[in-house]
C-alpha cells in the first residue's frame, strides 16, 4: 500500500478542520485519545438521527438496531482474532471493564496475584482491591529502579510465580515509555503454573494489530477512542477464562456470553455500532496493507524525534531510546535538565501550536517509584499514523529552540 499522508488525514474531519484554521493545533497527544474517523462520526449521527430504539423487540426498527449492535461485536471479535463473538464485551472504558472483571473472579484466601508496577492504574487498582476483599497475596513485578529504560522481562517473572499464582496482570505497551512487552513469553511462563493472563492493550492497539490467539492471553482490554473510534472499550476473555467468571448480570438474564457476564447494559449502542468502521478502515488481519503502512510510517516519525532528542544533551529519553518497531511504539517521553516538565510544555505552547502534555498519565507508580520523577512527571509526545513528518520536524525545531534557552 502506498502511504499518502494527505489521503490519511482526509479521513479525519478534525484534522481537516485544524489544517484549515490559521494556527490550527498540531495534535500530538494521541495516547490520551485519538481523533475519530469521519465514517465513525457519521455513523453515530446516523444512528441517533434514525429510529433509535431499545434492542430485543420483534418490530423492525428494534431488529435493525440490534443487527448493528451485533455487527459491532462481530467486528470487535475479528479485530482481536477471538475465536467467537461471545468472547468480547463492550463497556464505557477499559478502566470500568477491568473493574467488572475483578468483581467476577473468585479466588481462595492465600492465592497470589502478580501485578506490574509500571502499568496504568486501570490494570493495578482492581487487582489490589480484589486482593483486599478476598485476602489474596500481591506479588509486585518491579523492574530495577533508577533506570530510564525499565522493562517487564519474562525472565524476571519466573521468580514471582508459584503453584498458588492465579493471575498475572501487565501492560502490552507502556502508555508512558512506549515499550512493548513480550506478551507471548510472559503468557507461556504464567500458564506453566496455571495462572490467568490479563493484558492492558490500550497503548498498543492504535499502533499494531492485536491477535489474542498468537499472544496466548486469557483476557485483553483496549479502548476504541484511542484507536480512531468512539469513547467505548472492549474486553476479550477466552471461553476457558470465562469458566472462572461468575455473572454480574441480573439473575433472570442469560449468563452464557462475556457480554452477559460483564456488560451490565453499560455499552452505548450508538457508539458501539460505529466500531465496525474502525475495523473496516484498519483491517482485522495483522498482515493487512494498512497495518503494514501504519507501522512503517510511525517508524519514520519516532525515528526522527528520538534521533533529535538523543542529540540534545539536556534531554533524557525514557523507554527504548532507538526507534525499533519491535521494541516500542510511537509514544515518546522525556525530561529536560533544569526544566520542570509542566513548565517546559507550557513554554513550548507559548511559542507554537503543538499540543502534547506533561504528567504521569495514570502510571504514577512507574513515574514516581521507578523513574523517580516528581509531581509533573515526563513530557510525552504521542504520535499516530495520521501525524506527518512535517509536523514532527516542526516540533523538533521548536524543542531545540526552547531547550537551548
Amino acid at each position: 500500500m502506498l502511504f499518502s499522508e494527505e489521503a490519511i488525514r482526509a479521513a479525519f474531519p478534525a484534522l481537516v478542520q485544524q489544517q484549515q484554521q490559521q494556527g490550527g493545533q498540531v495534535l500530538l497527544d494521541n495516547a490520551g485519545g485519538s481523533q475519530a474517523l469521519g465514517s465513525v462520526a457519521d455513523s453515530v449521527r446516523d444512528y441517533l438521527a434514525g429510529a433509535r430504539v431499545q434492542l430485543g423487540a420483534s418490530y423492525a426498527a428494534s431488529r435493525a438496531c440490534a443487527a448493528r449492535f451485533a455487527a459491532a461485536h462481530d467486528a470487535a471479535a475479528r479485530f482481536v482474532n477471538a475465536r467467537a463473538v461471545d468472547e468480547v464485551v463492550f463497556g464505557p472504558s477499559a478502566t470500568q471493564l477491568l473493574r467488572n472483571l475483578s468483581q467476577a473472579l473468585d479466588f481462595r484466601p492465600g492465592d497470589e496475584l502478580v501485578v506490574s508496577a509500571i502499568d496504568h492504574e486501570a490494570n493495578v487498582a482492581p487487582w489490589l482491591d480484589l486482593a483486599r476483599r478476598q485476602d489474596l497475596v500481591v506479588r509486585w513485578w518491579r523492574p530495577p529502579p533508577d533506570t530510564p529504560d525499565p522493562h517487564l522481562r519474562p525472565e524476571q517473572l519466573a521468580a514471582l510465580l508459584s503453584p498458588r499464582t492465579r493471575l498475572v496482570a501487565f501492560t502490552h505497551a507502556s502508555n508512558v515509555l512506549g515499550t512493548i512487552t513480550d506478551v507471548r513469553a510472559v503468557a507461556d511462563e504464567a500458564h506453566k503454573v496455571g495462572a490467568l493472563v490479563c493484558v492492558d492493550g490500550v497503548a498498543f492497539a492504535p499502533h499494531r494489530p492485536v491477535d489474542v490467539q498468537a499472544l496466548g492471553v486469557d483476557m485483553y482490554v483496549f479502548s476504541w477512542y484511542k484507536v480512531f473510534g468512539p469513547h467505548v472499550a472492549t474486553l476479550y476473555a477466552s471461553w476457558g477464562a470465562q469458566a472462572q467468571l461468575r455473572s454480574l448480570g441480573h439473575f433472570f438474564n442469560p449468563s452464557l456470553t462475556l457480554a452477559d457476564k460483564l456488560g451490565l447494559s453499560a455499552a452505548s449502542y450508538e457508539l458501539c455500532q460505529a466500531v465496525t468502521h474502525v475495523v473496516d478502515y484498519l483491517g482485522p488481519s495483522p498482515a493487512s496493507d494498512m497495518w503494514s503502512a501504519i507501522v512503517g510510517h510511525e517508524y519514520k516519525l519516532q525515528s526522527a524525534l528520538l534521533a533529535a532528542l538523543r542529540d540534545m544533551p539536556a534531554c533524557t529519553i525514557y523507554g527504548v531510546p532507538q526507534a525499533d518497531p519491535h521494541l516500542r511504539v510511537a509514544t515518546v517521553s522525556f525530561t529536560v535538565r533544569d526544566w520542570d516538565s509542566k513548565d517546559f510544555v507550557e513554554a513550548v505552547e507559548k511559542v507554537s501550536n503543538y499540543g502534547f502534555r506533561w504528567g504521569a498519565f495514570y502510571s504514577s507508580r512507574l513515574v514516581r517509584d521507578t523513574l523517580r520523577l516528581g509531581e509533573h512527571g515526563v513530557v510525552r509526545v504521542s504520535m499516530v499514523h495520521y501525524n506527518t513528518m512535517d509536523e514532527v520536524n516542526g516540533l523538533i525545531k521548536v524543542l531545540e529552540r526552547v531547550v537551548s534557552r
